[in-house]
């Protein structure tokens, strides 16, 4: 019988892991980014995870989070440093059921227990309304080389806490 609505699990990033979450990058970019990028774009995105290998590994050197659907990986978030969402990937299958939104709620508490005062991320064109809808403000536009490819994207922020001074109700 068919869940109504899945649970999803969340756990860190497992040695093992890695072949998994390569196939859910690479299926992420092919499936869902095909609105905004092309053909070309994707194929040179995708092939940051050709080495399987090197791909965990980053991942490995990051705070990477997996979501899991009946312990099965499904989808992965990463923070670079102590404030800075690197990646961000959704498996199609479970695109829109709010597992992303779990993966950043999770990052964002982290980040601001390290003590971040904000996070920023480069937004894909596909990700940038998502990160919009969470209080990301977009700071500039770039484009990056994958391969032979120029992918746009979008430098985005958000404040974690309020900065220093800001409503502490002082009065001058």
């Amino acid at each position: 019988m068919a869940e109504a609505k899945p649970t999803f699990g969340l756990r860190p990033m497992l040695p093992e892991d890695g072949p998994v979450l390569a196939e859910v990058f690479r299926e992420s970019i092919d499936v869902l980014t095909a609105d905004d990028y092309g053909p070309g774009q994707r194929n040179a995105w995708a092939e940051a995870a050709a080495d399987e290998e090197g791909f965990a590994e980053r991942l490995g050197g990051q705070l990477t989070l997996v979501a899991t659907l009946r312990q099965s990986p499904v989808a992965f978030a990463s923070l670079e440093g102590a404030d800075h969402v690197d990646m961000l990937f959704v498996h199609p299958a479970v695109a829109r059921q709010g597992v992303a939104t779990m993966l950043v709620d999770a990052l964002e508490k982290l980040a601001a227990a390290r003590g971040a005062a904000r996070l920023t991320t480069e937004a894909s064109d596909t990700a940038r309304e998502f990160f919009a809808g969470r209080g990301y403000v977009a700071l500039e536009r770039q484009t990056v080389m994958r391969g032979s490819e120029w992918l746009g994207n979008t430098v985005m922020a958000k404040q974690l806490v309020a900065p220093a001074g800001a409503g502490d109700g002082a009065k001058q």
